[in-house]
């Protein structure tokens, strides 16, 4: 898909919500409006838990920025995320380029780090021409969903079960 140029300032959404893009579309719209059940969910404390407890030498951590995007470590050359597994790698993958292109566009170049410390490893992610449609592609995406009527139909997916919504949408 090729995208023209786009306007920027009217797709900026959360972190948490091109992330959620990539997980599950249902999930991001009801996380949209509202309906939150990762404050049940033990999956969810752990993560945060865990990214609290990690790199505790480091200066800048939970740097907030527009009130937007939540970057959990921001160095002089990178940024970082801290994940619990990678077992979402393509979500996080996408949530960490989308904080990349949100910095670019403030006229901050970085590179990023995603930390999975559990399993002691990190991948790094660069922000290229094609990582950059790839973010505005799902931008684009994010908006057309939170602009449906009714949530997106239910789509089972391996980790649904895992899943803090998974009462809702399957109970």
């Amino acid at each position: 898909m090729i995208v023209a140029e786009i306007d920027f300032q009217s797709l900026k959404t959360t972190g948490i919500k091109v992330n959620y893009l990539y997980v599950c579309e249902r999930k991001l719209w009801l996380f949209d409006r509202g309906i939150q059940m990762e404050s049940k969910s033990d999956k969810v404390l752990m993560g945060k838990l865990l990214g609290e407890s990690s790199y505790p030498r480091e200066d800048k951590k939970e740097v907030l920025i527009d009130n937007l995007i939540n970057i959990d470590i921001v160095g002089d050359d990178e940024i970082r995320e801290v994940k619990y597994s990678n077992r979402m790698h393509h979500a996080d993958r996408i949530q960490l380029l989308y904080y990349l292109y949100y910095l670019k566009q403030l006229g901050i170049e970085k590179r990023g780090v995603i930390n999975y410390p559990k399993m002691r490893k990190r991948e790094e992610i660069m922000l290229s021409p094609e990582t950059q449609r790839e973010v505005e592609t799902a931008l684009i995406r994010v908006q057309e969903i939170l602009s449906m009527d009714k949530p997106p139909q239910l789509l089972r997916k391996p980790y649904c079960t895992k899943c803090a919504y998974y009462e809702f949408c399957w109970g």
